[in-house]
């Protein structure tokens, strides 16, 4: 399948962290003929390459397949549903957004509902969003018909947001984080195929990121890189900071980061990557966040200590139902990624 198709159903694939099932069956189809596959009950899968030797250094390309969405707490007698999320959200952008609702029968469409205007009281028009008198409406009027539908406690829930390719090479759909890191580490392992590499990959489709690294740490705890890059779908800032400020920017290629909440990126590592995409002709911004996090944190820190960075695509409107990003910052994270592991081998990674 091409590019934009890969995107394609990798974005529209719905996979709240824990339920990552469908974005798993994507990279499955894309790298069945020149991979073999390995996943365990976190459902993180692992993607190995044929052109691995087994004779050399371990180099896991690392992207999550989860999404921030959210969970079916109770049923209402009326047929709502109370829900809790998964992953961070800003609520108040939730009323009135689409979404899809796991049941028995298949994920149904509902809306978090948003009061019309004209029964709103005063006090109701100035209350704080939250998830207290927040409900997710089905269309069902009691919980009996609600429980008819399919839907349970317990159930997962994801933005309805088709995703769309337009004209101008710009990408709108949901969850961008991470399914656009995904589709750059799967591109990637694909054009490697013929390469020369002095390293053996292995792909990594990571779960439950959005919730706490959790699925990262199963995998660190069941393989050894000798070096890792997570690839990552970023919040891009050239739309909210100043001119001076903006390290994540549109167009701008691959967002390499120093550091951020929770981790300090191998500085070694971070700068040899820099140099190799600057050789390689590849468009970088060099990132320093003082918030976020990601699998880094979990990687940098395990078996003794695993040089990690973290590569990034720009992606306007993280963490809602309609995210943006371009094309051409996916081929630049693609291309990065394959110019970096052609560069490596056990030297260079022992120098990090």
């Amino acid at each position: 399948m091409d590019k934009i198709t890969l995107i394609e159903k990798l974005s529209n694939a719905r996979g709240a962290s824990g339920f990552e099932d469908e974005v798993l069956a994507v990279a499955r189809e894309y790298c069945k003929d020149f991979a073999t596959f390995e996943e365990d009950s976190m459902r993180n899968l692992y993607i190995y390459p044929e052109f691995n030797k087994g004779n050399r250094p371990l180099v896991m390309l690392d992207a999550h397949a989860d999404e921030v969405g959210f969970m079916v707490q109770g049923i209402k007698p009326d047929g709502t549903l109370r829900f809790i999320p998964i992953g961070g959200w800003n609520e108040k952008a939730l009323p009135s957004s689409a979404v899809q609702v796991f049941t028995e029968k298949g994920y149904i469409r509902g809306v978090i509902a948003a009061m019309s205007p004209h029964l709103m009281t005063a006090e109701q028009r100035n209350a704080a969003v939250s998830y207290d008198n927040l409900v997710i409406d089905v269309g069902a009027t009691s919980d009996k018909e609600a429980k008819a539908f399919g839907v349970r406690v317990g159930a997962p829930v994801v933005p309805l947001s088709e995703f769309v390719c337009d004209g101008n090479g710009v990408l709108h759909g949901k969850a961008f984080d991470d399914r656009l890191g995904v589709a750059a580490m799967l591109l990637c392992l694909e054009r490697l195929r013929g390469e020369h590499l002095d390293v053996d990959i292995v792909g990594v489709v990571s779960s439950q990121e959005e919730v706490g690294e959790r699925g990262i740490t199963a995998v660190m705890g069941r393989i050894k890189p000798a070096a890792a890059i997570c690839f990552e779908g970023c919040p891009a800032d050239d739309t909210s900071a100043p001119s001076y400020m903006i390290q994540d920017a549109l167009k701008g290629g691959v967002m390499l980061r120093y550091m951020d909440r929770t981790v300090i990126c191998t500085p070694r590592f971070t700068a040899f990557a820099q140099k190799t995409a600057e050789a390689a002709g590849v468009k970088v911004q060099m990132a320093v966040r003082s918030g976020g996090g990601n699998n880094g944190a979990n990687i940098i820190s395990a078996n003794g200590g695993t040089p990690v960075i973290v590569a990034g695509v720009p992606v306007r409107y993280i963490h809602t139902f309609n995210c943006l990003a371009v094309a051409e910052d996916v081929d630049s994270n693609v291309d990065f990624g394959v110019a970096l592991c052609k560069k490596l081998n056990a030297d260079i990674i022992g120098s990090f």
